[in-house]
């Protein structure tokens, strides 16, 4: 045998021992009331992390992740069954869109042209478009495609949002693709084109807990946030337009610091957010991924970091939680026991100039990428 057979042979060896390392399995998780089988698919990486996620509203259901002894935990908060998500989620783990977040009044302009968007959420009396409205991406069925990589687990899902769903224009092709990598890092990968201007705002929502979902409190992790800037808000919970520097305020998370510390300090954007509901402007240097923020729990070692391509994050610090929802661990989300780190454009872009623009056109393409990356300290 010839050194450059022996080679070729010796790595296609490799490749698939590498790709046996990572796997995709698939399950049925239930059944729409329309009928439509849904699935479940597990994740899981050469160190055995896994992600549960099915392709109802692209949720990630579960999200199992090492401490400092290596001890696997869910550090995501949900449901075990489908049935629970159909019945009430404050958007657990899904993809949110076509618009995350919020539109004043679900009212915006394009081209000229008024759109009205469904108003399904309120705030200060005042009707507003929430997450992509009354069936969101994250009450859709997407088609799915699982993919075992080279160093990732991978799930391809893709959805058409048809023209004038929830009041938005044009037939929206999207492609999101969930990879779980041999780093310990979930990426999320989103892709989008349309055949008539539109807007668009996707991210993911899943409501982390660096303890295991169910277990202490995360406002006792050490959160950094990569920002000199937040968009502060009105009554209404959307931007004022204004950008408020962070420094000598509640919002200063440049450097880590627990939440906890200072969640209910007397600041009016605290009050008008009931706790921390804001979008932060991120640092930015470039249009590449960046480090975007951060979160350390001690007591167990496990870090988290969140890179992005996206201008804005929003650190929701889950205030609407209230011990109502009986999680899958069997104990109560208790008011703040998850948060989330979402992502994206500026909230009601559309209605401010001076925000980074979220339209659409016919023949681009919109493209965009965040990592959730996880290691130990």
């Amino acid at each position: 045998m010839t050194k450059i057979a022996a080679f070729v042979i010796s790595a296609l060896i490799l490749t698939t021992l590498v790709a046996e390392e990572c796997s995709v399995s698939m399950k049925r998780f239930g059944e729409l009331p329309e009928g439509e089988a849904v699935h479940l698919y597990t994740l899981t990486n050469a160190n055995g992390m896994r992600a549960d996620i099915t392709n109802y509203g692209g949720i990630v259901t579960r999200l199992l992740v090492p401490d400092r002894l290596g001890r696997l935990e869910d550090v995501v908060l949900g449901y075990d069954t489908l049935e629970d998500y159909l019945e009430a989620s404050p958007y657990f783990g899904c993809i949110v869109g076509i618009y995350g977040n919020r539109i004043k009044d679900g009212r915006f302009q394009l081209e000229g042209n008024d759109y009205q968007v469904t108003t399904n959420s309120e705030a200060g009396g005042v009707p507003v478009h929430l997450h992509g409205g009354e069936k969101g991406l994250d009450k859709v069925l997407w088609s799915a495609r699982p993919i075992v990589g080279r160093n990732a687990a991978v799930l391809v899902l893709t959805y058409v949002h048809p023209d004038g769903a929830e009041g938005y224009p044009g037939n929206i092709r999207i492609r999101v693709i969930y990879r779980l990598t041999n780093e310990n890092a979930l990426e999320v990968a989103y892709r989008a084109t349309t055949d008539k201007t539109t807007i668009i705002n996707l991210t993911h929502h899943s409501y982390f807990n660096l303890n295991g979902e169910g277990a202490g409190t995360p406002l006792d992790h050490e959160l950094m946030i990569n920002a000199d800037h937040i968009t502060p808000i009105t009554a209404e919970m959307v931007p004022t337009g204004e950008m408020l520097p962070v420094d000598g305020t509640p919002f200063d998370f440049r450097n880590p610091t627990k939440p906890g510390d200072r969640i209910d300090d007397d600041h009016p954007q605290i009050e008008l957010g009931g706790g921390y509901d804001h979008n932060w402007v991120l640092n930015r240097e470039g249009e590449e991924m960046e480090l975007a923020a951060s979160a350390y729990e001690p007591s167990n070692g496990r870090y988290m970091e969140v890179w992005t391509e996206e201008p804005g994050i929003q650190y929701y610090s889950g205030n609407f939680l209230d011990g109502s929802i009986v999680g899958k661990s069997g104990a109560p989300y208790d008011y703040r026991s998850g948060f989330c780190l979402e992502t994206q454009h500026y909230p009601d872009s559309p209605n401010h100039r001076n925000f980074p623009s979220t339209t659409l056109k016919p023949g681009e393409i919109y493209n965009t990428r965040t990592a959730y990356r996880f290691s130990v300290r």
